[in-house]
């Protein structure tokens, strides 16, 4: 039986609701390692974080098995893999997953320990799909 993340889902939606989470998000991640801000150089914010708000979703979706976003996965993947116009080399994924999750704790208000080992989880299974096509 697999596994919806519907609590991912709502932790989300309240962390959204509870202020600029996707530019938090940026902020923190872009600080997180000398390697990453360099990679955002030529990058429209703004669609990038439009795109990442869309993203979240759909990597819910896909760590819940939904067959409904393989391809919008695959091609994210596809985008950050080595051959892909916006590489992300696998060892940057963690500082990803840390920042996100250290965002989610400051904008959520129903964050904590479970919904942190639950948001990890579920991570896990978005940077094996994207790691695996590196």
């Amino acid at each position: 039986m697999s596994d919806a993340y519907d609590d991912l889902q709502s932790s989300y939606g309240r962390a959204l609701r509870g202020g600029p989470v996707i530019e938090a998000f940026y902020r923190r991640f872009l600080a997180s390692h000398p390697d990453i801000a360099p990679m955002f150089a030529r990058t429209d914010m703004g669609r990038q974080r439009m795109a990442l708000r869309r993203g979240l979703s759909i990597a819910i979706a896909h760590a819940g098995g939904s067959a409904l976003v393989r391809r919008p996965v695959e091609h994210m993947a596809d985008v950050h893999s080595r051959a892909g116009h916006a590489p992300v080399p696998p060892h940057l994924y963690p500082y990803w997953v840390d920042s996100l999750v250290a965002t989610l704790r400051e904008f959520d208000p129903g964050f904590g320990p479970t919904l942190e080992a639950r948001w990890r989880q579920a991570l896990a299974v978005v940077v094996a799909t994207f790691t695996a096509r590196w």
